[in-house]
């Protein structure tokens, strides 16, 4: 199951931490964040141990989705090192995502 992120654990769960970071910004009345939540849940699964995986609900949370400039949903984000490395606006495919992954895991 994929973690959650908020306003005040963002820093030293995903900016902090060495490894890569999955954050999906979604929201509980947003249809395709609904759709692609299983997809972000099988990919926290599947690389546990390795990919910090999360969400951050942007109703609960604005200051995340201003420092960020997160103006549509969903909208995931793949950062390291502090660092947005990657991004993926909409729903994808979950290769989509496997696909950066690994592109950024090292």
């Amino acid at each position: 199951m994929a973690a959650t992120y908020t306003d005040s654990n963002f820093e030293t769960e995903v900016l902090s931490s060495e490894k890569l970071s999955i954050v999906d910004f979604w929201a509980p009345w947003c249809g395709p964040c609904l759709a692609l939540g299983p997809t972000i849940d099988a990919i926290s699964k599947e690389y546990e141990g390795r990919v910090n995986v999360g969400k951050v609900n942007v109703d609960e949370n604005p200051n995340l989705s201003v420092e960020y400039g997160i103006t549509s949903i969903p909208c995931v984000l793949f950062i390291k090192n502090g660092q947005i490395v990657d991004k993926q606006v909409g729903a994808a495919p979950k290769a989509a995502f496997e696909k950066k992954i690994n592109q950024h895991l090292s």
